[in-house]
């Protein structure tokens, strides 16, 4: 039997041991271990969560690396035609890192309303088009078909369709302006088949998604030209080396650019939540384990006769340490104990119902994305327990200096 550990146990479960001066220093102790520990996992899952989805709506409207002309353009609209008789499409072989392909253009229109206007950027799609990348953000009727004939189907943003006082079923005529000065601008009449949300103002107020045949029809272009090529990546953590080895592979004449360069305000914006994370964990931490030392210097000195009575029959400072510690072990894991258990329901509440909502404009998203994943749990877990533990060593060192004949007099 681990005689430290007996010791220990019995000290813990003993009556006097919630009755003792000792008592609220230790609620407070296992208290701030648990509000440390919520505080923590709420901060990482709701900080990795709104990057997640973030970066998840960026792409789904953008693609994650964009193939397009080396042009001065700086706008949304595409100026250039590029052929769609390409090596990487639409399988990028030479990159083993890509997931898919896609080919879009986009044409900047104004749409026209009996009581409203509203200028938009028409982003023509094909057959090719993966929609599970928006289908997440429609809130109403069906995604668009074009696998088939062309046709007037397309998709609007909440954001538009209220601004122009449409709704679904609703037909719109949009005028495009030709590159030509003086010519007539080009009509086209469409129908709402579907109401998307991304809650990313700066999609929501600008596109509009359609077949990319209008485009091609209007700008005159051959059936195998386009405005430029989506392409989605596996792994997007490693988006800067595929981004890169895209571009090696691609022709000369083409450009590359990821989405992190090209909405660099954004991304460089959410790299200051990692180093809020960090903040908060070692705050969190540090408050955590000053409680845990004022707590065991509380415990060590409302021991200091048993320490002494334990050194005269022979105990070394080790063995005495180690009862100690074990019972400072004991406080960390109650604490972690409801700290996880509240924490992980807050966050399963708010990964289901979105109770926290978050303003669009300011965030990118209307409430606050939740990533809970069971590896960060344990890691955050583990490394409090280890660091708490590390720094208890040096308070339970006062032990050694204590005299026996002293201790077993103190009073």
């Amino acid at each position: 039997m681990n005689l430290e550990y007996f010791i220990a146990k019995r000290l813990i479960t003993a009556k006097d041991y919630k009755s003792s001066i000792s008592a609220p220093i230790i609620k407070i102790a296992i208290s701030a271990i648990a509000i440390g520990i919520i505080m923590m996992l709420v901060s990482v899952a709701t900080g990795i969560g709104l990057q997640q989805k973030i970066r998840d709506k960026i792409s789904a409207f953008n693609g994650q690396v964009i193939i397009s002309n080396f042009d001065n353009n700086n706008s949304e609209v595409t100026l250039v035609p590029i052929s769609k008789k390409q090596d990487f499409y639409p399988n990028f072989k030479s990159v083993p890192e890509v997931s898919h392909v896609q080919a879009i253009a986009t044409k900047a229109g104004i749409i026209r309303t009996a009581n409203a206007f509203e200028g938009i950027v028409f982003k023509g799609v094909g057959a090719d088009y993966d929609w599970s990348n928006i289908k997440e953000y429609l809130v109403e009727g069906n995604l668009p078909d074009f696998t088939k004939s062309l046709n007037e189907e397309v998709i609007i943003s909440r954001y538009l369709a209220d601004r122009l006082n449409l709704k679904l079923g609703d037909s719109f005529n949009t005028f495009f302006i030709k590159e030509e000065k003086g010519k007539v601008p080009n009509s086209r009449r469409f129908k709402i088949v579907g109401i998307f949300s991304s809650g990313f103002q700066d999609f929501d107020a600008t596109f509009i998604i359609g077949d990319i045949r209008h485009i091609q029809r209007i700008n005159k272009w051959n059936p195998d030209q386009i405005g430029a090529f989506e392409v989605f990546v596996k792994d997007f953590t490693k988006i800067k080396q595929t981004g890169n080895q895209i571009y090696e592979q691609s022709p000369s004449g083409l450009d590359t650019k990821t989405i992190i360069e090209k909405y660099s305000y954004i991304f460089d914006w959410l790299q200051l939540f990692d180093f809020n994370i960090v903040v908060i964990l070692g705050v969190m931490i540090l408050v955590a384990t000053i409680n845990m030392v004022v707590a065991l210097l509380v415990l060590i000195l409302e021991r200091t006769q048993m320490i002494g009575i334990l050194k005269s029959l022979g105990a070394n400072n080790w063995a005495v340490r180690k009862i100690f510690l074990y019972n400072a072990f004991y406080l960390i894991i109650r604490g972690l104990f409801w700290g996880n258990l509240i924490g992980i329901s807050i966050l399963l509440i708010q990964q289901q119902f979105g109770i926290v909502r978050l303003n669009p404009e300011n965030y990118y998203v209307n409430q606050a994305p939740v990533y809970l994943n069971w590896g960060y749990v344990i890691g955050l877990n583990l490394l409090t327990v280890v660091i708490c533990f590390m720094v208890l060593l040096i308070p339970s060192y006062i032990i050694t200096r204590i005299s026996p004949v002293k201790a077993i007099r103190f009073d």
